[in-house]
């Protein structure tokens, strides 16, 4: 759709929902990804001014991906439990409107390129003393939304209602699933899970797991964090996975040192995390579900990949992506090797 056509559907749309002429006075497109598109817009109404994103599917979507609906509907939860992030304004659940559903949200300040958040002059000052505590106190309170506290029975069965002793067995039979269904053998992977298998370790408690928690999904600037974005891929799991994907290397951006996103160590990650939560950070599970999240991320990339090859969603970034398929393969089985090292 032309980005004409677009505003004047989304202009049509909003008054008649809304009823009150509404004016889009600028829209432009953001950078969205491989499976979103995002598009600033400035709305003018009888109401006043707002700056907002619209966001909705550019194409396929990654399998377990949530629709536009339960997205939103999560960025409410996490909204309401006092993380910073968008403040989530509309949802349009039907296609019919621009082709595709899509939501509204406040537009925040910052950017979220992986360079800047972590090599950036702008930010040696606030890399230094909060960005790693900022982080992690938000992790916490998002970690704070459990399966009890979810009243809209669809969102809890999208968000997939698992316990503390099935949860982990469950996440790596989806992991086969998604591997059997690719047409390609990926032994160093199969070689993983079986690791993954026979150490998996115990769940404290089911928590909300954002599913994307990396450097690239939060805003910053100098004056410090400004929004957690993106929960496409929340479910309901383990605490751990979320401090995982944090701290796996490949979100990092060439800073392998700083463990933790490419800006800090995990040991304040984790006392800063502690210290909100009241809950230690296990530092084993954070491994195995770091090698959990390669192997996923290593499946997802080869998917990415298929998508571009079978001719469904055709374009050079997903083609590119399936070169990540064999560094997280390495990546996951060098820390088996450390962690069975030091066993």
């Amino acid at each position: 759709m032309e980005i004409k056509e677009l505003q004047e559907k989304v202009e049509l749309h909003l008054s008649t929902v809304w009823k009150d002429e509404v004016k889009v006075s600028q829209i432009h497109h953001l950078s969205g990804g491989a499976c979103q598109d995002n598009y600033s817009l400035d709305l003018v109404s009888k109401s006043g001014k707002q700056s907002l994103v619209l966001r909705t599917d550019k194409g396929a979507s990654l399998l377990s991906s949530l629709s536009k609906r339960d997205e939103f509907k999560v960025a409410e939860l996490v909204y309401k439990a006092g993380v910073k992030t968008p403040t989530p304004v509309f949802l349009e659940e039907t296609p019919e409107v621009i082709g595709s559903p899509f939501f509204l949200m406040e537009k925040i300040g910052g950017k979220a390129t992986g360079r800047y958040i972590t090599k950036d002059k702008e930010l040696d000052s606030y890399r230094k003393t909060k960005m790693v505590t900022d982080l992690a106190e938000n992790l916490a309170k998002l970690h704070t939304v459990k399966p009890a506290s979810v009243s809209d029975e669809e969102l809890k069965q999208k968000l997939k209602i698992v316990t503390k002793d099935n949860y982990a067995s469950i996440a790596i039979s989806d992991l086969r699933q998604s591997l059997d269904e690719l047409p390609e053998a990926h032994p160093a992977i199969e070689l993983c899970l079986h690791w993954l298998e026979s150490n998996a370790p115990s769940i404290d408690e089911i928590v909300l797991v954002h599913g994307d928690f990396r450097t690239g999904n939060f805003m910053m600037n100098a004056e410090g964090l400004q929004g957690i974005l993106d929960y496409e891929f929340a479910h309901f799991g383990d605490r751990h996975e979320d401090i995982a994907w944090l701290c796996m290397r490949d979100w990092r951006f060439g800073r392998l040192n700083k463990e933790v996103g490419g800006f800090g160590d995990r040991k304040d990650f984790y006392a800063a995390y502690q210290k909100t939560s009241g809950i230690p950070v296990d530092p084993f599970k954070v491994t195995f579900w770091e090698i959990m999240g390669n192997v996923r991320w290593a499946i997802g990339s080869a998917q990415q990949t298929e998508r571009h090859l079978s001719g469904k969603d055709k374009g050079i970034e997903l083609a590119a992506i399936g070169r990540r398929t064999a560094e997280m393969e390495w990546e996951a089985m060098r820390l088996i090797e450390e962690i069975n090292n030091a066993i």
